[in-house]
């Protein structure tokens, strides 16, 4: 039976991934941090997008959640309140440098955890959302860091050294925003509750880097935000 974890924010590329997991696995689980985000409505929202796509492909996923406070560390527009999100900023600002928005070493740290996650749980193959084309300030999103991470798996678990092997899988690390919606789209995904905004706020601020990035890739797949869309039918916005 192949096995497979995808790291869950419940964000739009995680969720991509869910759907594409879902066709290729056996059985699927999901790991969801919730670090003491400023936007920690993502949890919420996440368990949400799971049962969802558990309705649509009709199977169903084993979820797995972990506490750690990375507010402790700051230096975060995400987990530092007294920091202000960024908002209006230019495709040409975003795309330029690394933002404010970065938590230090944060898919570092989620690799080590989901790696201690998958070998008790007898799981090789973890799934995630990182994607460079669009948004390129995160260092921790790049394919050579990913693959260090995997070597450092595989040298530093009883699984490696027993001659199982880690594989970390990047289905949309060359995909700009608006192919990713289209490959979810292609695997059945529904974005209803599929969360981006920076803010932590039911409406989506619609002004922070993930918001204009999510709006701008929706414009490109000639597609509506089904979250958009959720919240007009429910007569919220």
């Amino acid at each position: 039976m192949l096995k497979a974890m995808v790291i869950f924010s419940g964000g739009l590329d995680s969720t991509t991934c869910l759907y594409w997991a879902l066709d290729r696995f056996d059985e699927v689980h999901t790991l969801t941090f919730d670090y003491n985000q400023r936007h920690s409505i993502e949890v919420e929202y996440a368990e949400k997008t799971i049962r969802l796509a558990e309705q649509i492909k009709n199977k169903r996923i084993k979820r797995h959640r972990f506490f750690i406070d990375l507010a402790q560390i700051g230096a975060s527009a995400l987990t530092d309140r007294s920091i202000e999100v960024p908002k209006g900023r230019s495709m040409e600002e975003i795309g330029s440098g690394i933002p404010i928005t970065y938590v230090p070493f944060r898919n570092g740290i989620f690799l080590s955890i989901t790696a201690a996650v998958c070998e008790v749980n007898g799981i090789e193959h973890i799934i995630g959302g990182w994607n460079v084309l669009d948004y390129s300030g995160y260092p921790d999103c790049r394919k050579p860091f990913l693959n260090a991470c995997e070597e450092a798996m595989n040298h530093g678990t009883k699984l490696g050294s027993e001659g199982g092997r880690f594989h970390i899988l990047t289905p949309l690390i060359s995909l700009k925003k608006s192919e990713i919606i289209m490959l979810g789209k292609k695997h059945g995904a529904d974005y209803s509750y599929s969360y981006s905004c920076y803010e932590g706020k039911e409406i989506p601020c619609g002004k922070c880097d993930a918001c204009i990035l999510r709006a701008k890739a929706f414009q490109e797949a000639g597609l509506k935000d089904d979250f958009l869309v959720r919240l007009r039918n429910e007569g919220v916005r």
